[in-house]
């Protein structure tokens, strides 16, 4: 396996006027979507860092989820196949992007649209995961409306 592909591409590409720390971090916070960073500790890829979206879409904070792995939000719901996927691309260092039912810290189901993106740091020779995750479920419940009304006209 290479990691050429998760390299810093930056070396290549004459350098930007960077952006303060603190601006991207608020940047971040403020991204409409779920952001989160991971890296792997053992079998799990533990939570880093997640963004306020993030906060907001699932209802835990960052004490209660930091530190841990990011399938306490699959609950007792065992989705096998995507699963595998996220399994065997974070193990070929491969983005990934799969839809799963996660739920909130209140129960409440969502659906989770997620881009996960392995970024291998050089400098400090880690492999981090950038996690992206979209809750979809306004989508779907029009994806069920839907199929319910296409069954009702074929009947």
């Amino acid at each position: 396996m290479s990691n050429d592909h998760n390299t810093n591409e930056n070396d290549s590409i004459p350098e930007q006027t960077p952006i303060r720390p603190d601006l991207l971090h608020a940047l971040i916070d403020h991204a409409e979507h779920g952001i989160t960073i991971a890296e792997r500790e053992g079998d799990d890829t533990i939570l880093l860092y997640v963004n306020q979206a993030f906060e907001k879409m699932t209802g835990y904070t960052p004490d209660e989820c930091l530190y841990k792995d990011c399938r306490f939000l699959q609950g007792e719901d065992k989705q096998q196949e995507e699963i595998k996927k996220i399994h065997k691309a974070i193990q070929d260092e491969e983005p990934v992007r799969v839809v799963l039912r996660n739920y909130r810290k209140n129960g409440t189901l969502f659906w989770n649209d997620l881009t996960i993106t392995p970024y291998f740091d050089k400098v400090e020779s880690v492999m981090y995961y950038i996690g992206v995750q979209k809750d979809i479920s306004s989508f779907k419940a029009l994806e069920e409306e839907l199929a319910i009304a296409k069954a009702k006209i074929n009947e």
